[in-house]
């Protein structure tokens, strides 16, 4: 399966993609987000706590690098923004982040390229105009190349008019 791409009218949308994420989310699932300050990328993760029935709202971790939430399955939630070598990733010793009965949503991913699974949903959200948002998911392995497919086919079974 090819990169899917999704437009995203309003930060309620947004969180709504991430819902629709969680709902299907698996342990052990991994989801790379980059993009800019402002795209989006706290409350994709937002909507996949709700998905994954995460009672409390889910903050960005920016000062503290984890935070972790209980639901369905565990979320971790990393931001790797203040981080500047990749010496100071590999010491976060993310492998144990990366656990069955969790998922794992990492902001600013591309700032540990080569720390990070290969296998994994990379996700590149870009600022398009006042609260409009590009998505592009990235399926890298098996499991993720699923998981875009049934995210596609969620989408489209949601039918919210806002959708594009």
């Amino acid at each position: 399966m090819d990169n899917f791409t999704v437009i995203t009218h309003s930060p309620e949308q947004t969180r709504r993609l991430g819902e629709l994420m969680g709902k299907s989310a698996q342990g052990n699932d991994i989801y790379l987000l980059s993009g800019n300050l402002g795209t989006g990328k706290t409350h994709l993760v937002q909507g996949i706590a709700f998905g994954l029935g995460v009672k409390e709202y889910a903050c960005s971790p920016s000062f503290m690098i984890a935070r972790e939430y209980h639901g369905r399955l565990n979320l971790y939630h990393l931001d790797l923004y203040r981080l500047d070598h990749i010496e100071e990733i590999v010491d976060l010793g993310l492998d144990e982040y990366f656990r069955g009965d969790s998922v794992c949503a990492i902001e600013w991913a591309e700032k540990g390229t080569g720390a990070l699974p290969g296998d994994n949903l990379t996700i590149e959200m870009e600022h398009m105009s006042n609260d409009m948002r590009r998505i592009t998911f990235i399926p890298r392995g098996p499991r993720y190349i699923e998981m875009v497919k049934q995210l596609k086919e969620s989408i489209e079974k949601d039918r919210i008019d806002r959708w594009s």
